[in-house]
């Protein structure tokens, strides 16, 4: 259980959430030493005020939650959270553009960002595999690899269902050891979340981080 708490990617993405809902993520998150924040672009400021004197880093949600933009909107975004002070991006990937087999786009706007954000800053790919059947899994964490990505990430939380053990396990397969692996999308228990490590994810991304980290204490 020791150092349970830097697999979280504290979240708070909903449209109506305000400032005050964000600070209070941002002290948690100080509070349980969490690994990261992640908040939409219009919040990376605030955060980074918040907590540029912890441990905690800010994220910042790229192309959310549709992925729809194109790959120029999706690296300006990137460029401009990081510019305010995020130090990781979670890109949606363009799901349409890699279910018509139009893999040259999702390579090209993945490569895009991490040209915006250059080689430090954790670039992970939201493939929203709720949406994908598997070869199309496979191909997707490909592409990340091949575009310089450093993690794949399940799900947006927004769309049909979040994360699955199952897809974990398959993208874990897929990128190998040396890669990132983030859960995202209803995980809401300790049980879960556990099940979401064991099945290969390196980060897990949550909005019921506190209970889940009290729920760690209790089993230990």
């Amino acid at each position: 259980m020791e150092g349970i708490s830097k697999y979280i990617d504290h979240t708070l993405l909903s449209a109506s959430c305000g400032r005050k809902e964000i600070m209070r993520i941002c002290d948690e998150a100080r509070k349980y030493d969490f690994h990261s924040v992640c908040v939409n672009l219009f919040y990376v400021p605030d955060c980074y005020e918040a907590l540029k004197n912890s441990n905690v880093k800010v994220c910042a949600v790229v192309g959310f939650p549709l992925g729809q933009s194109t790959g120029l909107i999706k690296a300006k975004e990137a460029e401009a959270a990081v510019r305010q002070g995020a130090g990781e991006i979670d890109m949606v990937l363009n799901v349409a553009a890699l279910k018509d087999g139009r893999h040259d786009v999702a390579l090209s706007e993945i490569r895009d960002v991490r040209s915006a954000i250059g080689k430090d800053v954790y670039l992970k790919v939201i493939l929203e595999c709720c949406l994908l059947d598997d070869d199309e899994k496979r191909k997707a964490c490909a592409l990340s690899v091949e575009g310089g990505a450093d993690c794949v990430k399940t799900s947006t939380g927004f769309s049909l269902s979040g994360a699955k053990v199952e897809d974990v396990a398959l993208m874990r397969k897929e990128v190998g050891k040396g890669f990132g692996v983030k859960a995202s999308g209803g995980i809401r228990d300790f049980k879960t979340f556990i099940s979401m490590i064991e099945a290969g994810a390196d980060r897990v991304g949550c909005s019921a981080s506190v209970a889940i980290a009290n729920e760690a204490k209790l089993a230990k």
